[in-house]
């Protein structure tokens, strides 16, 4: 028997996942005993408390157990915790050395959405790689400069330390351990009764870029608006850097920092978000598309934009435009 901790955080816990993580494992549960097989997990709610309220307190969840009362546990599920970090990771600081403990003593540990905040709080994910919400990227960075962050993975495996992406992707997370820990024909099964692709592994198709600017570097965030509105033209780096009476060296340092990413990385993504919101709204050709997006070969465009989203221009109009005409 595989005892899962599900945690439950302080702070108005995002109510979803907790209660799709137990449902999906309570199903696991129920599958095998109708196949008059026994149960293989043991599932509990963890709490730093015996009950919370959530969502403007219209739901109230009452844990099984406090952190206090489990010594020992297989797995550690990290639910996404509210979005206002100032607040909900100091609420459940306590976790944290408890969550430590327990991976010392060799229980695995998942993190799901922004619950890879709470997670990259305990130092485990030092060093590792691991997902989160494509909507918190920037901050995770700035928060946790240690951390590989891998938006684009809907899930990442690092011995045992297993985040996941953003939202509903969680349930392809959950997926993936029900096959590690049952196999994989019990696995589809839950993919059957959720509707669910059990194999997508990116979550670049929904990330939308929109460039960091809660920085305080004056010249650089000239530059991310010459850079947003100039996508059709070709940009020279060299010149921006002097317009902006900044060595080029220097620009690209201080471009990085204040945003995470180089110049060149920073324009081919303002300008695939463009080219995205173009076969979204329009019908547009793709060659439309690729010239005002200031892209003169199509090959160079296709590439630039599948490495980004991880679709086609072609499959990503056809998935997120029905009224497009075929080129």
């Amino acid at each position: 028997m595989k005892h899962i901790s599900i945690l439950v955080p302080e702070g108005d816990a995002q109510l979803l996942s907790i209660v799709g993580t137990y449902k999906a494992f309570s199903w696991v549960n129920n599958y095998l005993k109708s196949k008059g097989k026994e149960p293989v997990f043991i599932i509990q709610l963890v709490g730093i408390s015996k009950k919370l309220t959530v969502d403007d307190g219209l739901f109230s969840i009452h844990p099984h157990v406090t952190i206090d009362e489990v010594n020992s546990t297989n797995l550690i599920i990290i639910p996404a915790i509210n979005w206002n970090f100032s607040h909900s990771l100091p609420a459940n600081q306590a976790f944290l050395p408890w969550i430590i403990k327990q991976r010392e003593q060799g229980a695995e540990v998942a993190s799901i959405c922004i619950g890879g905040f709470l997670l990259a709080s305990t130092g485990l994910l030092n060093g590792k790689s691991c997902s989160t919400h494509w909507m918190g990227a920037n901050l995770f960075r700035k928060m946790f400069p240690a951390v590989n962050l891998m938006v684009d993975k809907i899930i990442t495996d690092e011995n045992g330390i297993y985040t996941n992406g953003g939202a509903l992707s969680y349930i392809n997370l959950i997926l993936y351990l029900i096959e590690k820990y049952t196999g994989r024909e019990i696995a589809i099964h839950c993919a059957k009764m959720l509707e669910v692709d059990i194999d997508r592994n990116s979550q670049s198709p929904f990330t939308m870029f929109s460039g960091l600017k809660d920085h305080q570097d004056k010249e650089i965030k000239e530059a991310q608006f010459f850079i947003e509105n100039n996508i059709d033209k070709k940009i020279s780096f060299e010149k921006l850097a002097t317009q902006l009476a900044l060595g080029r060296r220097n620009f690209d340092r201080r471009f990085i920092k204040a945003t995470s990413h180089t110049p060149v990385d920073y324009l081919q993504r303002v300008k695939i978000e463009a080219a995205k919101k173009a076969l979204e709204t329009s019908r547009s050709t793709i060659n439309e598309v690729m010239y005002a997006t200031g892209y003169l070969d199509m090959k160079a465009f296709r590439d630039v934009f599948k490495k980004i989203t991880g679709l086609s221009p072609l499959e990503y109009r056809n998935k997120y435009n029905r009224e497009a005409v075929v080129s």
